[in-house]
Order: structure tokens, then C-alpha cells, then sequence
């Protein structure tokens, strides 16, 4: 299992709580990847909104690519991995910007392919929005664009949406034939996209049951489409670690006594403007990204066992969510990571 999690852009992930002591600075942001780093983390997902999605519009949040290229600069190991919406970005250049930050980082820059759910922020900032499934239209003409400047000489390409004229890239990005192209989607025409020309799959968080389904219908649909297996399935979750369960369980309640306010001004366009596989409320979209539901609440050992069994369904990558970010990283890296490889090994000698 790889140990993932959020990058805190938006000054936490809880919509309840109004001050989560980690403000969306880029000097806090260094300060999280970094200790991360050194604490065995490997991954970190920079999502990509032009609007504060949690805290409210009108509060304050980075931006996720020049974020990302700080940071490569400052970091050694861990997996920069930003989200990249077709629908506000030219693909040309958006396939350079990728290649420069992969040797920035020495190929350690990797893509989190959305195609966009917030119609009022592509209003706001001139993005593109149309509906559902022409929206993956778009994502899957601009997949070709990437992979065609970062893989030949001199790139063409006429299509749809875009049209390329013997274009040329150089350098190419260090990771060949390119970065990892992670993409999430839940609807048919989604997956199938996805499956056909993406590289890992990632998810908003489930039940244990929920990804197994999901894990195993993703990877028939990479077959049909004669491709190899995800090289990754990654998931998202929100961790509440406590000595006691009953201490986990009063935390859950302050974070999910909804309140009305401005967080909650993107819910209507990421339940009617998505096409999810389930339906969400209001308690559940308190935390970012489904969060909750995989259950990561409780002490050190029910968290391990839990993960356990995600691992054992497929998930290899955790995306993980913490408030406040750098106790409760430090808290998940000293009291769970080793109790999970533990008891990995307390199965392996039994069998």
C-alpha cells in the first residue's frame, strides 16, 4: 500500500469547521509536503479549482500547477500529482508545462485527469462547460494531444475540439513514454474513457464492498479495450484516529453538525452536473471528496484492519484527507503505517 493525501489548498477539507489552523499559504504547503516527505509518504494530489470549493467561494485557495512546480523544486522523493481539467487548459501547452515540471522534479510530476463537475466556477473564469458525456468527448481528444507532443517528434492532430499543426515538444517529459495519467469517473461514458486511455484509476471514497465492484468492473473494462492493468487504484479518504473509539466517534460528530454557509455552494453542481454512482447528502459532502465513507475512523488497529481490507480489494494507493493536517499526518505515520506492515507480516507467517 502506498500512503497518499491531499494537498491542503483550501485551508482544510471540513465545510463545519471554520478555522482548521492550516492556511492555503504556499509556505504552509511546503511545510506539509516536506515533513510528509520524512514521514514516508509518497504521494501528494494537488486538486485544481480556481474557487475555494470547501471553505466558500470568496475565501482564499492556491493554485494547483504553479503550486506544484514550487514544490518540485523543494522535494526529493514524493509523487507530485496534480489534477488538470481539459476544459481550462490549452493542450499544447499544457503538455509543455507537464514536461518542464517533470524535470524539475526528475519525474516525479504526474496527472489527475477531470474533466470538471462546477459550472459556476467555469462561468466565473471562462472555462469551458458543456454537458456530461461531451465534457469526456473533450477530456479524451485532449489525452491524444498530450501523449502525441510527449511521445513523437512532430505532433498533428485534427479532431473535434482541437487541431494541432506539426507541433513540436522538447524536451520530453523524463518518465516515458509519459507521466501517469490518473483519472477518476463514475458515469459509463467516463469509465470508458478512462479505461481506454488512462493509466491509473482513482476514486472518491467507498465502502469496502463499493470499491471491490468498482475495482473489478475497471479492470474488465481494460480488457476489453486490450489495454494492461492499471499500474495503480488509488482512493480517497478521511482519517479520524483517536486512542479510543469513542473519541473518534465525538470527533465525527463536530465535523458533520452541518451548518449553513457559502462551503456548501458547489453541492447542486457536483450532485446534478456529476453522474455519481451514489447518491450523496448533505452530512457526506461535509467532508471532501465521499471522505467518510470508507470508515478510516476509530483507533490505530481498527484504521489498519480497515486498510487491510481495501488493500485486499485492490486499492494500492490512499489518498487521504487530515485535520489538522500535519498532527494527524504525524499522528497516521507513528501510530498506523507500521501497524498496517505489522500485521501484514503476522499474515504472511500464518499462512
Amino acid at each position: 500500500m502506498k500512503y497518499g493525501f491531499w494537498l491542503p489548498i483550501f485551508g482544510g477539507w471540513l465545510r463545519n469547521v471554520e478555522d482548521e489552523n492550516m492556511p492555503p499559504t504556499f509556505d504552509y504547503a511546503k511545510k506539509v509536503i516536506q515533513s510528509a516527505e520524512s514521514w514516508g509518504y509518497d504521494t501528494t494530489l494537488i486538486a485544481e479549482l480556481y474557487l475555494n470549493d470547501i471553505k466558500g467561494p470568496e475565501k482564499n485557495s492556491l493554485e494547483a500547477w504553479s503550486t506544484a512546480a514550487g514544490l518540485a523544486a523543494v522535494t526529493d522523493k514524493i509523487e507530485i500529482m496534480t489534477a488538470i481539467r481539459p476544459g481550462f487548459h490549452n493542450p499544447a501547452v499544457a503538455a509543455k508545462m507537464a514536461a518542464n515540471i517533470d524535470h524539475i522534479s526528475n519525474g516525479r510530476f504526474t496527472l489527475n485527469v477531470v474533466s470538471a463537475w462546477w459550472e459556476e466556477e467555469a462561468r466565473q473564469y471562462g472555462g469551458i462547460f458543456t454537458e456530461h458525456d461531451e465534457r469526456y468527448e473533450r477530456t479524451e481528444e485532449f489525452l491524444a494531444v498530450l501523449k502525441g507532443l510527449w511521445t513523437e517528434e512532430t505532433f498533428s492532430y485534427k479532431g473535434k475540439f482541437y487541431e494541432i499543426n506539426e507541433a513540436k515538444l522538447s524536451p520530453k517529459p523524463v518518465q516515458k513514454p509519459n507521466p501517469i495519467l490518473y483519472a477518476g469517473g463514475e458515469s459509463p461514458k467516463g469509465k470508458a474513457v478512462i479505461a481506454n486511455n488512462c493509466d491509473a484509476y482513482v476514486m472518491h471514497g467507498g465502502t469496502v464492498a463499493e470499491i471491490a465492484v468498482k475495482i473489478q468492473d475497471m479492470q474488465r473494462k481494460r480488457k476489453e479495450y486490450g489495454k494492461d492493468e492499471f499500474t495503480s487504484f488509488g482512493m480517497a479518504a478521511y482519517v479520524i484516529c483517536r486512542d479510543t473509539e469513542e473519541e473518534a466517534k465525538n470527533e465525527l460528530a463536530r465535523i458533520t453538525d452541518v451548518k449553513e454557509s457559502s462551503a456548501y455552494a458547489g453541492f447542486d453542481d457536483f450532485v446534478n452536473k456529476s453522474q455519481l454512482e451514489q447518491q450523496i447528502k448533505l452530512q457526506d459532502y461535509s467532508v471532501s471528496n465521499r471522505g467518510l465513507r470508507p470508515g478510516l475512523i476509530g483507533t490505530p488497529e481498527q484504521i489498519a484492519k480497515k486498510i487491510l481490507e481495501f488493500e485486499d480489494a485492490g486499492i494500492t494507493l490512499l489518498l487521504l484527507q487530515f485535520s489538522p493536517q500535519l498532527e494527524e499526518m504525524k499522528r497516521f505515520s507513528d501510530q498506523v503505517m507500521p501497524l498496517v506492515a505489522s500485521l501484514k507480516k503476522e499474515r504472511e507467517v500464518t499462512k
